[in-house]
């Protein structure tokens, strides 16, 4: 029987650098040998395509609804399968940045829970984060257009504070959250440190029986 891989989980503010990160991490682990699938929400679908793009038109509860329907099939037909299948899946967004940006959209914390309580938690869930100020400038010197969520005024810093929020809740609650501050670490430093706890936990795993992730129970706050 194969053993089912890990699944982890990258969030954190628009401009933190989670991509650049996630880039990094996947080649480090590749170089190690591990089999990687890196993914992305929304997802690369028809459907993920459409939420990117329509941030402007779709809002609140309409938008959460979405966005949850988006990851359900996201995980049922290529994060499940992936890791089934043996492969370590790095996903760059999930659950917790439901809980912050649909939370800057007004919907309330325990409805975004609920449209998501289905789906399994990471086994590691690395949450970035970094000085709201380091934040907005590395978005300002993007020059490229923005989500809403990141126009916004003051949104690095409302973001920030809700990922810290959303990092405390979920540690809480049980899940595998794995904070850094990236304020002042180059992103290869950043990917270091993800790649080097993604090893130990392979590692870990290899050496039990494989177990399947069950639903997260969140505790409602």
């Amino acid at each position: 029987m194969t053993t089912p891989g890990l699944f982890v989980s990258v969030d954190g503010p628009g401009g933190v650098g989670k991509s650049t990160v996630v880039t990094l991490v996947v080649n480090q682990l590749a170089a190690h040998g591990l089999a990687v699938h890196t993914t992305a929400e929304p997802s690369r679908t028809p459907l993920g395509r459409m939420i990117r793009e329509g941030t402007d038109t779709y809002q609140g509860i309409t938008l959460a609804l979405l966005v949850a329907g988006d990851r359900h099939h996201h995980v049922a037909t290529e994060i499940r399968p992936r890791r089934l299948a043996g492969a370590t899946v790095i996903c760059d967004r999930y659950i917790p940045s439901s809980l912050v940006l649909q939370r800057m959209d007004e919907v309330p914390w325990d409805t975004i829970w609920q449209l998501n309580a289905a789906l399994g938690r990471p086994d590691m869930a690395a949450i970035l984060n970094a000085d709201p100020n380091v934040i907005a400038a590395r978005l300002a010197s993007r020059g490229d257009a923005h989500s809403r969520f990141e126009r916004s005024p003051g949104s690095s810093l409302i973001e920030s504070d809700l990922y810290r929020d959303t990092a405390a809740r979920l540690a809480d609650a049980g899940w595998p959250i794995h904070e850094i501050d990236c304020t002042g670490d180059r992103a290869e430093d950043v990917a270091t440190i993800l790649t080097e706890r993604i090893l130990s936990l392979s590692s870990s795993r290899s050496a039990h029986e494989p177990q399947r992730p069950g639903p997260a129970d969140l505790q409602h706050r």
